[in-house]
């Protein structure tokens, strides 16, 4: 499977977000919007493409440039599936855009399915794992990112020490699927949380469900299955290449971070089983 690696921005002003026109190159091309978006150059860090990209392209000084969240997620590219990790900052800048190179105009937005700005899909995908919501009713066009959202969660009461997993899946709409937790014994936290996705993935996949995000509070395990860390403590790496294996059972999959508060019914599953277990 083909892999693209891109850094993407997120700038905003009065809640709506910056989005740049494409530089159609050919006549026949379509026209297409994205959020400002670039590669990363041999031997830069993804801190300096952003900065070097916005400068470039979009004529911006960054002045503040916060790491957001990195996404992986599998769309179709003619008759080739392609396997895409975007690393998403968040951007202050100091100056208006000033559209050069690979862009032609620029606005800012807060209707992502307004047919005067019509979104690439990998700019959709991104700001519907960032909002949480989907825009595939709308947009018959775009290949769907994600649609179910399974929350998982592990808990380990000593780290290690007694331990649970939990997952909790909503569907397109925000109504529950189900939801679930098991007691895996004793184990440190790291791991109850990649037993936790495995399960969650697992349970995705005897359900039938092909395009889903998987979401958890856990940053470090969330960019190492995004590929920006590589996982090195050894009682996680048999997990971890499970669950690279199971990936493929998906047309569409996505991993992302949440702060703890927005997790806790995954977070209540997984200690419920613990609960359970010690008859607490």
């Amino acid at each position: 499977m083909k892999q693209r690696i891109r850094v993407v921005a997120i700038i905003k002003a009065r809640d709506k977000v910056l989005v740049m026109k494409r530089n159609r190159g050919r006549i026949e091309a379509p026209v297409f919007w994205e959020l400002p978006t670039g590669k990363i150059k041999f031997g830069e860090q993804p801190e300096e493409a952003i900065s070097r990209m916005l400068s470039e392209d979009a004529g911006l000084v960054a002045t503040s440039i916060k790491i957001k969240d990195a996404i992986t997620f599998v769309a179709l590219e003619g008759a080739s599936r392609l396997d895409n990790l975007y690393i998403v900052y968040e951007v202050t800048a100091s100056n208006n855009p000033n559209p050069k190179n690979r862009y032609t105009a620029y606005k800012y937005i807060n209707d992502f399915t307004s047919s005067n700005v019509r979104l690439n899909s990998a700019s959709l995908a991104v700001l519907e794992i960032e909002n949480g919501e989907s825009f595939a009713d709308e947009l018959s066009y775009r290949d769907t990112a994600s649609s179910v959202a399974v929350y998982v969660d592990g808990a380990s009461r000593g780290n290690p020490g007694p331990s649970g997993i939990g997952y909790y899946i909503k569907g397109i709409n925000g109504e529950a699927i189900e939801r679930g937790g098991e007691f895996i014994g004793f184990a440190t936290s790291r791991l109850a949380e990649y037993l936790a996705m495995k399960k969650g993935i697992e349970r995705a996949i005897e359900l039938k469900i092909k395009s889903a995000r998987f979401i958890s509070d856990n940053l470090m395990m969330v960019n190492q299955l995004n590929g920006v860390m590589k996982p090195k403590n050894q009682d996680i790496i048999p997990t971890y290449n499970s669950i690279r294996e199971l990936v493929e059972n998906f047309d569409a999959i996505s991993f992302s971070h949440v702060p703890r508060e927005e997790n806790t019914e995954a977070d209540k599953e997984a200690n419920r089983a613990i609960d359970n277990t010690l008859k607490v």
